[in-house]
């Protein structure tokens, strides 16, 4: 006896449903390799070699003291990665990221310190710098026509002088250990009551939009998720919210900074897939001109997008004060900048644009941040942690590049 399986011949043994699956789910696999469409697959294996390595290396790397720290550390450098992430979408880049955020924690040391200030209104004034100055570079992109590069580099080297001009000839100022802004590193909920019920409703929102979104797109006649991927998807989002909840709160509690920066991250996911604005973002990315023929004011999204790079860049900046408790130069030295690129870009951001998400910058900074801890334990000096970080960014680099060639060659950029 023979049977049909999508139209190929089978043995009557390999028709139950088990070995569908298992064939189906190996097209699928097929399908994404050939297409070059992995999302954040290859992240998701590095980061998993990344911590069993270290871990094998050295039993206290997934420690729960080393696991708070290390989701505390990654925030600063991820915030200003998100705001990457919607620069790379659109295909360009922006260097002034590092600069923008040691002035914003310049400026609210000086205003806040020096002057007395408030340290609410010196946080807010800071962040609308921030996002006035990539507006600014925005402006001179979109609507004077001198490249991106240029006009970052720029801001780079501007905005690093006004950083050194307001530290001072200390070249730190140093604020209140228990203010507002220390507090955003500092502050943990250990309450099991609000932590496993935050892990909870997370899930469940995500359940209910999964769903919305199933009727959605089924009403629309566009492809849908199935329900049991659906609830595949939610089964392994809780145990990686439970768990991680369980681990966190086995040291200090569920850091208010992680908080902070995993609702960012997911408001800005929202805005870049769900909005009529992110739409035009990856239309842009995916080609000028065809997406100035659909009717996208493309200098009214560029002059946007550079504006919430340079905003989450002070926010990004707030958080490294925080971490240190002061004011210093370290953000302009060029090490967040690189690292928040290499966050976004090995996070699987394609440097040619219309394709990533902000989900990149977790994953990113999270493997660059890991790679550090792993090193710091096991007392290897830095220039070997940037040696292997080079490593992983140029293989991020280099499989983005492959699978841009892959869909050129298939006619679809």
């Amino acid at each position: 006896m023979a049977v049909r399986w999508r139209g190929t011949r089978a043995r009557a043994g390999d028709a139950s449903p088990g070995v569908g699956r298992r064939r189906a789910l190996a097209g699928a696999v097929h399908r994404r390799l050939h297409e070059a469409e992995l999302g954040p697959a290859p992240a998701l294996l590095a980061l998993a070699i990344t911590w069993m390595v270290f871990q094998g290396l050295n039993d206290s790397f997934l420690s729960s003291r080393n696991l708070s720290v290390l989701s505390v550390d990654i925030v600063g450098t991820g915030m200003i990665a998100v705001g990457i992430v919607f620069v790379l979408l659109i295909g360009e880049i922006d260097l002034s990221v590092g600069s923008l955020a040691g002035l914003a924690g310049a400026l609210f040391a000086a205003l806040n310190v020096n002057l007395g200030m408030p340290e609410w209104l010196a946080v807010a004034i800071a962040v609308i710098c921030g996002a006035a100055a990539g507006a600014v570079h925005g402006f001179f992109f979109a609507k004077i026509g001198v490249p991106a590069f240029v006009v970052t580099l720029a801001g780079l080297l501007s905005w690093n002088g006004l950083m050194l001009y307001l530290l001072g000839p200390e070249s730190s100022i140093n604020f209140n250990d228990d203010g507002l802004v220390a507090m955003l590193t500092s502050r943990y909920f250990n309450a099991a009551v609000a932590t496993y019920g935050l892990a909870a409703l997370g899930t469940v929102a995500y359940l209910l939009l999964s769903y919305h979104d199933r009727r959605h797109r089924s009403a629309a006649g566009m492809p849908y998720r199935q329900v049991r991927e659906i609830w595949a998807r939610t089964t392994l989002l809780a145990v990686v919210a439970f768990a991680a909840v369980h681990v966190l709160g086995r040291f200090e509690g569920l850091p208010l900074a992680l908080l902070i920066f995993l609702g960012v991250i997911v408001a800005s996911d929202f805005f870049v897939r769900r909005t009529r604005y992110g739409r035009q973002v990856l239309a842009l990315g995916g080609g000028v001109e065809a997406a100035r023929r659909a009717g996208v004011d493309v200098a009214r999204v560029r002059i946007a997008v550079f504006l919430v790079s340079g905003t989450l860049a002070a926010v990004g900046g707030l958080f490294v004060a925080s971490r240190l408790t002061s004011a210093t130069t370290v953000p302009g030295s060029g090490m967040l900048l690189i690292n928040a690129i290499a966050a976004a870009v090995i996070g699987g951001t394609s440097l040619f644009g219309g394709r990533g998400s902000t989900w990149s910058a977790l994953l990113g900074v999270l493997i660059i941040q890991s790679i550090a801890s792993g090193m710091a334990l096991l007392g290897v000096e830095p220039a070997v942690q940037f040696m292997i970080t080079g490593g992983v960014l140029l293989t991020a680099v280099v499989f983005d590049s492959l699978a841009r060639r892959a869909v050129e060659a298939r006619g679809r950029a």
